[in-house]
């Protein structure tokens, strides 16, 4: 079951309709102190969530499910187009975004992508070498040391945990992650990557990702 919180009558109906003929059940929230009493209270396999909403914005109620340590995947509709923005919504725990107006081919394609990512491993935690994410508190320490990630970050992780040791492209890392099919004029893959390197690597100690020129990347045991 997905939940939508969206005020926008209009663009309830036009989610609410499109998803449900892809096959997913949808329920609607139209002001945001109903939408994050549902999300807290209620079980739902995933949430589409609006910035801009009257009662209680989008990024408070973020905030609440992270406080509540809530694991449900959480894509964000906003009429901001900034990078600044989309960060922001990214850090405070959202796993992905969409910019108004936007294709509703492209907003179940993400949907899957989350789905298809939430239900891959029924494990609470994951380990590799000595990096460990768990995968409810959606916590990560590598050596015993935590490493804060964004959501985005963490999902790119642990698509290659459950892939460790195997040569993934540039493109399936994107369609798992982000949910896009093709698109080869994006490098988010390789920035993405970076980050991860960045944070999880110590100047005696790198990263354990490595580049597959011309193809993709890999991980490999920790520690």
């Amino acid at each position: 079951m997905i939940l939508l919180i969206e005020d926008e009558p209009g663009i309830v109906d036009f989610v609410k309709r499109g998803l449900e003929a892809e096959g997913f059940p949808v329920e609607a929230s139209l002001d945001g102190l109903e939408g994050e009493r549902r999300a807290l209270r209620e079980s739902f396999d995933l949430i589409v969530l609006d910035l801009m909403l009257p009662g209680r914005g989008g990024m408070e109620i973020l905030s609440a499910l992270r406080q509540a340590r809530l694991s449900v995947p959480v894509i964000v509709l906003t009429a901001r187009g900034e990078i600044e923005d989309r960060v922001a919504g990214l850090d405070a725990g959202a796993v992905d975004y969409l910019v108004k107006p936007f294709s509703l081919a492209e907003l179940a394609a993400r949907v899957r992508a989350q789905l298809r990512l939430a239900t891959q491993s029924p494990a609470a935690s994951l380990r590799v070498g000595d990096i460990e994410v768990n995968l409810i508190a959606r916590d990560v320490h590598r050596a015993g040391k935590p490493a804060r990630l964004s959501s985005t970050e963490f999902d790119l992780l642990v698509h290659l945990m459950r892939h460790r040791g195997r040569i993934l492209s540039r493109q399936e890392i994107l369609s798992a992650v982000w949910g896009y099919e093709h698109d080869p004029q994006t490098n988010i893959v390789d920035v993405y990557i970076g980050y991860l390197r960045r944070k999880l690597g110590t100047p005696g100690n790198p990263a354990p990702i490595l580049t597959v020129r011309s193809v993709g990347y890999r991980l490999d045991d920790a520690g």
